[in-house]
């Protein structure tokens, strides 16, 4: 099983890159992982809000094959403990023919066509993170998972 980050727009905020760098080389150890940045709309000032979901939705579905696992990060999905991630980890790697693809939208949200492809939503916080924190906040709950499901000491708890 092959893991991805599929995200929209390019992480260019040079902190955030370097947190998301550490921590993508760091689960590579662990699982297939990638990271997928798929670049930002140009030209949008005249598009609706709706619009601008719809179009970034056709490339992120563009990205997807039909035997992915999709999980959105959203804010209305489903928040776990970190112990409560992992688990769901390991029950998705023992029970999942595809592989596992995260995806982050845009600004607005996704469009109602990539919630209709997704399996799951899920929710990092109660509280909104910028798209561009979201990824590396991400790349270490999964990396911190791997670490509870291998026994080693990074978490404690």
């Amino acid at each position: 099983m092959k893991f991805t980050l599929l995200t929209m727009g390019r992480t260019d905020v040079a902190w955030v890159r370097t947190g998301l760098d550490l921590y993508v080389s760091r689960l590579r150890h662990y699982a297939g992982f990638e990271l997928a940045e798929i670049p930002e709309l140009k030209n949008v000032s005249a598009l609706s809000r709706d619009q601008i979901k719809t179009r970034e939705g056709a490339l992120l579905l563009r990205q997807l094959k039909p035997s992915d696992y999709v999980v959105l990060l959203d804010e209305h999905g489903r928040q776990y403990r970190s112990v409560e991630f992992a688990a769901w980890i390991q029950d998705r790697m023992a029970h999942a023919s595809g592989d596992l693809v995260f995806v982050v939208g845009g600004a607005y949200g996704f469009s109602p066509e990539v919630y209709a492809r997704a399996d799951w939503k899920m929710s990092l916080s109660e509280m909104t993170f910028s798209h561009q924190m979201v990824r590396t906040i991400f790349a270490e709950q999964l990396y911190r998972a791997f670490t509870i499901i291998r026994g080693e000491p990074y978490h404690h708890e």
